[in-house]
């Protein structure tokens, strides 16, 4: 028997059977289906993330010293110990291929307050002007506030965080300091579009973000042993350089200065080192962690996948006992045991490849409705829909070698004599 003839056949009994075909074939969809929601929904939340922390910036450094413990994320809300002292932000800005350097620290404000609207407990970035740039941000509305002055830029969100209405360009906000309840006319020059970053670069949504200059905002200082008197101190500096290109090479001569110039070499405790991480380092970063993640979620959803074999595997069981007078029949008139192992066994690998079509075109619509409804960009890994058809082949051939081997090595005159 050719295997034209074997798929007719076959086809054939699967036509004939709709509803136990179908049930057959559901374990198999449900596990496909799991299995390419997932790692849709794995593959949109990753490129979420990614495009969140590059910001379009492949030319940015972040600077900072952390626990040696720490072998997660990055800080990108800038923490980490801090140790940098405007000579180290000097220092870095003067290296060959560095386009820019900033600072960045933060403040504790025990309330923000807007056209008699308050809002407690808000972190506000102390930086300098030229951090916008660095970061890549858009501005939506105004400009950088200037060194020196009391001026501010919030993000849409802060902007929107009022009761009293949303903030504009040229209004005025009161910052409240946590520390010494000193309050703080500020007013408000820019409004930038959200980063959308948490303190460990994975997306919690647009937070509000309230910038302000260094002077007169910042005041925490430390001795300086390479200037020899106080300056500000820093968490965190962010780094620019000249190209893509030269990222490599700028996050080397940082490292040196870092280690053999630096004030902070002399102020972090025992136990810091220095990081200083480039955005393809995040992004690898990101990625693995989302990887990871999407590997233990789709291990879950392989569980349906045994499942759905063992459906297969039973029913073809079945078919071999309902079937056995025509087994009789087709030896009876020269079809041999390879013949009849053929038919059976293509018989469950259709079976399979049916389920696992049907289960990655479930999957990618089961991934897409769930991007939308988190908010997510849809990104289909398409080499996983190929994957699915292998897994059908694979799964209806395990599951129907026993039957067909079963069913080949049935006795001719006995199965003419069953009934």
């Amino acid at each position: 028997m050719n295997a034209l003839e074997s798929l007719r056949i076959s086809l054939r009994n699967i036509r004939e059977h709709k509803l136990r075909s179908a049930l057959t074939t559901l374990g198999v969809i449900i596990g496909v289906a799991a299995v390419i929601t997932f790692v849709t929904l794995g593959a949109s939340l990753q490129a979420d993330i990614v495009q969140t922390v590059a910001g379009g910036n492949a030319a940015t450094l972040y600077v900072s010293a952390q626990s040696e413990g720490n072998t997660g994320l990055p800080d990108l809300g800038g923490g980490g110990e801090t140790v940098f002292t405007e000579h180290d932000v000097n220092g870095i800005r003067s290296l060959r291929g560095v386009e820019a350097a900033v600072p960045q620290s933060g403040i504790a404000a025990s309330s923000v307050e807007y056209d008699n609207s308050t809002v407690s407990r808000q972190w506000v970035t102390v930086t300098s002007p030229s951090y916008f740039d660095v970061r890549n941000q858009e501005f939506v509305a105004g400009g950088a506030f200037q060194s020196g002055q009391r001026e501010v830029v919030l993000n849409r969100p802060a902007a929107q965080m009022f009761a009293a209405g949303n903030v504009s360009v040229g209004d005025t906000i009161t910052i409240t300091r946590a520390a010494n309840g000193e309050p703080l006319n500020a007013t408000v020059v820019g409004i930038v579009e959200p980063t959308e970053q948490s303190a460990l670069g994975i997306q919690e949504g647009p937070q509000p973000e309230i910038y302000a200059p260094t002077d007169p905002f910042y005041q925490r200082t430390v001795f300086s042993p390479s200037a020899n008197e106080n300056q500000r101190v820093y968490g965190r500096i962010l780094v620019l350089a000249k190209s893509t290109q030269q990222v490599d090479a700028v996050q080397g001569r940082v490292y040196t200065y870092l280690g053999e110039q630096s004030d902070a070499r002399q102020l972090k405790r025992r136990g810091y080192t220095f990081k200083v991480t480039t955005q393809d380092e995040l992004v690898a970063q990101v990625r693995q962690v989302s990887n990871t993640f999407t590997a233990y979620i789709t291990g879950i959803a392989l569980i349906s996948l045994v499942v759905g074999s063992i459906g297969i595997a039973n029913i073809m069981l079945v078919s071999v006992t309902e079937r056995t007078r025509e087994i009789g029949i087709m030896k009876a008139v020269g079809a041999q045991n390879s013949d009849v192992l053929q038919l059976f066994l293509l018989e469950a690998v259709l079976l399979g490849v049916f389920g696992s079509t049907v289960g990655a075109l479930v999957g990618l619509g089961g991934g897409y409705v769930a991007a939308q409804l988190i908010g997510l960009p849809l990104a289909v890994r398409f080499e996983w829909l190929g994957i699915a058809v292998v897994v059908g082949l694979v799964v209806g051939a395990l599951a129907g070698l026993y039957p067909a081997w079963d069913a080949s090595r049935t006795d001719p005159i006995d199965a003419l004599r069953y009934e």
